[in-house]
């Protein structure tokens, strides 16, 4: 696996580029420099606080012990009796999907939102990270909390998990659902191999600056002032004291895009599948021809992409993307995905 730099060189641009580069210039940009109140976060980060309360399983892996820490949250709606799990993206965790989760309840979904093992308020675990082990904990908690079947919603790396999960346990799986989906592709085919070590040093030198950047990609509509808060969330992290142990863990974690990838994955899926997401999604080259690639590559998907929007489209495009998703989720899992697109 390569530097994010590289895979990603928009990354190397100044700030002061990236905040021009804004699509719809507002007076509430981030701050070029990190505000002077931050402190340093644990790395399960209880001083931030959550949406909702936060229950853990507890997990074996690789010889170590370790908690996974996941949000279930009841229907506020009339209950549907379905229950929808969701996975996080790299640079995020359960936290992440707050709009999500209150727009899912309302619907009359029971909502799981997983903080997946070494992010979030789950253990650190020191690990070589892959796909197996985090669908194989989600299939865990299932059990755990009483669930027989669940959809399954994964954003960005989340949706490399929501792919090995379907794949593996389409017996328990109704609907699935990439969003802004990363991993579209083998790297191996184009790229050579990267010691862990060598990816370490680079996720070592993360500043405010590097991750401002990346997650300024994730938006074309214009930067909103709570976006500030997961730079915090990462940003903290790196003024603790395990932060060299927290950069080794990220390492391993940037390392699944090269070692485990999911193109293969999706021939294999008959779940009824959605691939929606924002159009214009800075993180990945061509990601429309992607987004369509992974449709027509599943045995049963539909496809649904938003002009002009970014890659967290949860965020920009908040009221008609979760209104897709809700009527997809609704939709019967044996009816045929729509092919009108």
């Amino acid at each position: 696996m390569q530097s994010i730099y590289r895979l990603f060189p928009s990354l190397l641009l100044p700030l002061a580029a990236l905040l021009a580069m804004s699509v719809s210039a507002t007076a509430d940009e981030p701050p070029e420099e990190p505000p002077a109140h931050w402190g340093p976060l644990s790395s399960t980060l209880e001083e931030i606080e959550y949406p909702h309360p936060v229950s853990y399983m507890d997990v074996r892996l690789f010889g170590k012990d370790g908690r996974l820490a996941y949000m279930d949250v009841p229907p506020s709606g009339p209950d549907n009796g379905r229950t929808v799990m969701l996975f996080h993206g790299m640079n995020f965790a359960g936290i992440g999907f707050a709009p999500t989760i209150e727009e899912l309840s309302a619907a009359g979904f029971r909502t799981i939102a997983v903080d997946r093992i070494g992010y979030g308020r789950s253990s650190k675990l020191d690990i070589p990270y892959n796909l197996n082990m985090f669908a194989a904990n989600a299939r865990d908690l299932m059990d755990h909390v009483g669930v027989d079947e669940v959809a399954v919603v994964g954003h960005s790396m989340g949706g490399m998990v929501a792919s090995r999960f379907a794949m593996t346990y389409s017996d328990v799986t109704s609907h699935v659902v990439f969003v802004n989906q990363i991993g579209m592709g083998d790297q191996r085919q184009s790229r050579g191999w990267r010691d862990h070590e060598e990816v370490y040093q680079s996720a070592l030198n993360a500043n405010y600056q590097s991750i401002l950047r990346n997650h300024m990609l994730y938006y074309n509509e214009g930067w909103k002032p709570e976006y500030l808060d997961f730079v915090y969330y990462q940003y903290g992290q790196t003024l603790g004291s395990e932060w060299p142990k927290l950069a080794r863990i990220r390492a391993w974690q940037q390392m699944i895009l090269y070692f485990d990838p999911v193109l293969y994955d999706w021939q294999h899926i008959d779940t009824k599948a959605l691939v929606i997401g924002g159009e214009l999604d800075r993180l990945t080259p061509n990601f429309a021809d992607q987004a369509r690639n992974v449709a027509e590559t599943l045995q049963n998907a539909e496809l649904r992409l938003y002009p002009g929007i970014g890659h967290n489209p949860h965020f920009e495009y908040p009221e008609q993307y979760h209104a897709d998703l809700i009527e997809f989720l609704r939709s019967d899992p044996d009816e045929p995905a729509r092919s009108d697109w």
